[in-house]
């Protein structure tokens, strides 16, 4: 079976834990402020907090901007679920709009129709790894005085105009699960220029004290381990090389597919990391799915829902937003992982011809 993410994990992450494991320190500790110094360093932000998971991240932040209960933010209508959810247990309402059909990011010119006397914030998600335009997208957050927050988690080292997502808006989110351009085994990280909300971050993910044992706000236990964060510090080291082997893998695919589905394309301002690889199959994408899954190689959908859709966000919805629609009809993501051998790409290229030239 050819999976449909695989996490490149050599000795030296193997090595890295066992000094963790021998030094006995294993929450967060010293390899956790090595990480976020070093990350924050990669993306070009101040600061960077280490946490617990990306989900986790993005709560973080959207409590510590202090927006009031019912405060609106506007998020893509087509995203994992974790971009939405954390508003609701913090008593704030997602707003859905629409993509555009691209990059599958937020359309400015939807978004700028949604705007409200409540809304607060957007939140644009640099989806697969082609970032957002965050060019059109800060002209609509600057002009309604609103906060711009990264989503980020599948973006690792992607860029827009020469500079790394991440040190854009406000504050930006990054998630370290196994099937990302980089892991921790479970992690993530905010980047922020802000040093007022990287400290209230920083006191939120632990319990809301300091010093120790003084409880000044309302926190929670979101902290990284030192295990997860010495596995993020070798995988940082190899990340432009693992990207640079992704975009390899999406060239080759690019080649061999371009003439019978719909490649993902890369904007001249952009820089690609194929978190995934997704085509849009206009006809038959299920069934293309299945063929592929019998010939034992992983494909996936992501997302075959809209936000809007799901049964636990649909009180939220205001349209239908048309291209989502679409898109959650069309998108089908195939293995692009850095360690996939050529052999196997050629193999995947080779079904999803065969099953389009029955077509």
């Amino acid at each position: 079976m050819i999976p449909i993410a695989k996490p490149w994990i050599g000795n030296e992450e193997i090595d890295a834990v066992r000094r963790v494991m021998e030094g006995g320190i294993l929450a967060q500790g010293e390899q956790v402020a090595e990480l976020e110094k070093k990350f924050s360093e990669y993306i070009g932000a101040r600061h960077a907090i280490a946490v617990g998971n990306g989900t986790q991240a993005l709560h973080l932040v959207y409590a510590a901007l202090g927006f009031k209960a019912g405060s609106e933010f506007v998020v893509p209508d087509m995203t994992f679920a974790a971009t939405a959810t954390p508003l609701l247990h913090l008593g704030f309402k997602p707003v859905f709009a629409d993509i555009e059909p691209k990059y599958f990011s937020l359309d400015a010119s939807q978004v700028k129709k949604l705007v409200s006397k409540t809304t607060r914030a957007i939140v644009p998600v640099h989806l697969y790894g082609h970032p957002a335009d965050i060019s059109e997208l800060s002209e609509v957050a600057k002009e309604h005085d609103l906060a711009l927050i990264e989503d980020a988690c599948q973006a690792h080292g992607a860029q827009f105009n020469g500079k790394r997502v991440g040190s854009f808006g406000v504050a930006a989110t990054f998630s370290f699960y196994p099937t990302k351009n980089m892991t921790t085994g479970e992690g993530g990280m905010i980047t922020t220029n802000s040093d007022e909300l990287a400290e209230t971050c920083r006191m939120t993910r632990d319990h809301g004290q300091k010093p120790v044992y003084t409880h000044s706000v309302l926190g929670h236990n979101f902290r990284m381990t030192n295990i997860a964060a010495a596995i993020g510090i070798e995988q940082l080291k190899k990340l432009d090389r693992m990207n640079d082997g992704r975009r390899k893998n999406a060239a080759l695919y690019n080649e061999m597919l371009s003439s019978v589905v719909g490649t993902p394309p890369e904007a001249q301002w952009a820089r690609h990391v194929y978190h995934q690889y997704t085509m849009r199959v206009p006809k038959g994408r299920d069934d293309l799915m299945k063929h592929l899954g019998q010939a034992g190689i992983g494909a996936r959908i992501y997302y075959p829902i809209p936000l809007s859709e799901q049964p636990i966000l649909k009180g939220f919805r205001k349209g239908k937003n048309v291209e989502t629609a679409k898109a959650a009809g069309e998108v089908l993501s195939i293995p692009v992982y850095p360690s996939l051998p050529e052999a196997d790409i050629k193999l995947i290229a080779s079904k999803i011809k065969e099953w389009m030239a029955k077509q």
